[in-house]
C-alpha cells in the first residue's frame, strides 16, 4: 500500500483557506512552509488520506522552462489519477513518498520528492536550479479539496522528453504559445490554470526577433 505525506490542514491555514496561488514573499515565505511541513507532517495511506479534508497531502508541482519554453504534458487515460485524465499540465510532480524522507537533518522531504518525481517522469539532460515560487490551493473540486502544491520552477539548462509515455504526452511549448491556449479555454487542469498567469510574470518576456 502507498503511504504519501500529509499535514494537517489547520497548520498549513490557521487563519482562512486560500484560493489559487499564495505567492511566497511577506505574507508567506517558503521557510514558514518548509517549517510547517517539516514540524507537523507525517504519513498516512493514501486511500485514507484521499477522503480526510482534515489533512492536506502535499505535492511538489514543478513548471520545466528552458529559455522561454515550457514543458507542456497531456495526462494520458492510462495515467493513475482518473480525475486528471486528458487534462494539460505545466506542472510535474506527485505524491511525497517515505523513501523522500531524509535519514538525518530536517523532516523536510520536498527536496528529495521533487528530484524523484522529475527524473521518474522525465528524462532529463543537463542541469536545473529551483526556484520557489508559492503554495498552491483549491477547494473547488475534491482533487484539490485534499492537497496542497508547494510550486516551484525549475530552470534547466539542457533538454527533456517524457519518459512515461504510457502516462504522459509532452514537449516543449512557448509562452506565446501557452497564452494562447489559455486564452482559448484549453483543457488545462485546475491547478495549472491557476498558475498559469504566475508563471508568465515569473518568467522574462521573450526577446523579438528580427
Amino acid at each position: 500500500m502507498e503511504f504519501v505525506f500529509v499535514v494537517p490542514r489547520d497548520d498549513i491555514f490557521p487563519d482562512c483557506y486560500p484560493h489559487g496561488l499564495v505567492p511566497f514573499g511577506e505574507e508567506l515565505s517558503f521557510e514558514s512552509f518548509e517549517q510547517t511541513v517539516t514540524e507537523h507532517g507525517f504519513f498516512v495511506e493514501r486511500p485514507r488520506a484521499e477522503q480526510e479534508p482534515a489533512w492536506k497531502q502535499v505535492i511538489p508541482y514543478t513548471a520545466l522552462v528552458r529559455d522561454d519554453e515550457v514543458f507542456l504534458v497531456r495526462r494520458l487515460k492510462q495515467g493513475g489519477e482518473a480525475r486528471l485524465h486528458d487534462k494539460l499540465s505545466i506542472g510535474i510532480g506527485g505524491h511525497v513518498n517515505p523513501v523522500d524522507l531524509p535519514s538525518e537533518g530536517p523532516r523536510n522531504p520536498i527536496a528529495a520528492a521533487t528530484r524523484r518525481e522529475l527524473e521518474e517522469e522525465l528524462n532529463i539532460e543537463g542541469t536545473w536550479d529551483l526556484t520557489p515560487l508559492g503554495m498552491l490551493n483549491d477547494e473547488t473540486n475534491p482533487v484539490g479539496a485534499v492537497h496542497v502544491g508547494y510550486v516551484q520552477i525549475a530552470h534547466l539548462t539542457g533538454d527533456a522528453s517524457v519518459r512515461e509515455v504510457d502516462q504522459l504526452k509532452g514537449d516543449w511549448t512557448s509562452l506565446e504559445e501557452l497564452a494562447r491556449l489559455a486564452e482559448s479555454d484549453a483543457n488545462f487542469e485546475t491547478w495549472s490554470s491557476l498558475l498559469l498567469p504566475h508563471l508568465f510574470a515569473a518568467l522574462p518576456k521573450p526577446t523579438p526577433t528580427a
